[in-house]
């Protein structure tokens, strides 16, 4: 605080409590001195819950006792403590190969927090938001997170998958992009056989290998209208 900020403290504390009043010029200005000595890196207010009005009215409020300015310090340092435990560093966005850099972003962002400039973050972050940019442009160059040779290895574990891939890299139309009208699987499910007992009751519910006719036929007609529109 300034000199200033501090002397319109000592004035708030005066109408609160009028033992801390100073009558005599010379004492009001020692007081002046000596409190802005010891507040002078305490803000009046920050952006995220700190204003040294409400710490002057809780000490008014708990303690019998005229008010410090070592009590108001106090008060500062266990609101920065408090943002400090709470916070949890993100990922810097400095080159981590870089430790001076690195580090200077962390105390920056901890500064920020502890003096109230800045919210302070509760979740840890795996990543700074989204992929880098040689991510990106990987991506860009092979078409897919998994590469191709990965991908053909899995393709025997997940057979419904691999089909639907392989159907829409030849040009056909991608079937479990929309629900099967025959045996009523919702978009992106695999169709399921279904048998009819003598009652006409459905029943069976194995997996097919490949959609229904019906299905695909259904696929290809809205991708011929999505064409004409």
């Amino acid at each position: 605080m300034e000199r200033s900020e501090v002397a319109a403290v000592l004035a708030y504390i005066g109408r609160l409590d009028p033992r801390s009043i100073r009558t005599g010029t010379g004492e009001a200005r020692d007081q002046l001195a000596q409190w802005h000595e010891l507040l002078h890196d305490v803000p009046f207010t920050t952006a995220h819950g700190w204003d040294v009005r409400e710490a002057i009215r809780v000490h008014v409020l708990d303690s019998p006792y005229p008010i410090l300015p070592v009590d108001i310090a106090r008060r500062w340092r266990a609101y920065r403590r408090d943002r400090l435990d709470r916070h949890t560093d993100p990922t810097p966005i400095a080159d981590p190969d870089d430790p001076a850099a690195w580090r200077a972003e962390l105390l920056r962002a901890r500064n920020a927090v502890a003096t109230g400039v800045a919210a302070y973050s509760t979740h840890l972050q795996i990543d700074r938001g989204g992929p880098s940019r040689h991510v990106e442009k990987r991506l860009r160059e092979i078409g897919s997170s998994i590469p191709p040779a990965v991908s053909a290895e899995l393709a025997r574990y997940r057979p419904t998958r691999a089909a639907r891939e392989a159907a829409v890299a030849k040009g056909a139309p991608d079937a479990l992009g929309v629900g099967c009208e025959w045996c009523h699987a919702p978009v992106g499910a695999p169709c399921r056989r279904r048998r009819a007992t003598p009652d006409g009751a459905a029943r069976g519910s194995a997996i097919r290998a490949a959609p229904h006719p019906s299905r695909i036929d259904l696929a290809a007609a809205r991708r011929g209208r999505r064409r004409l529109a």
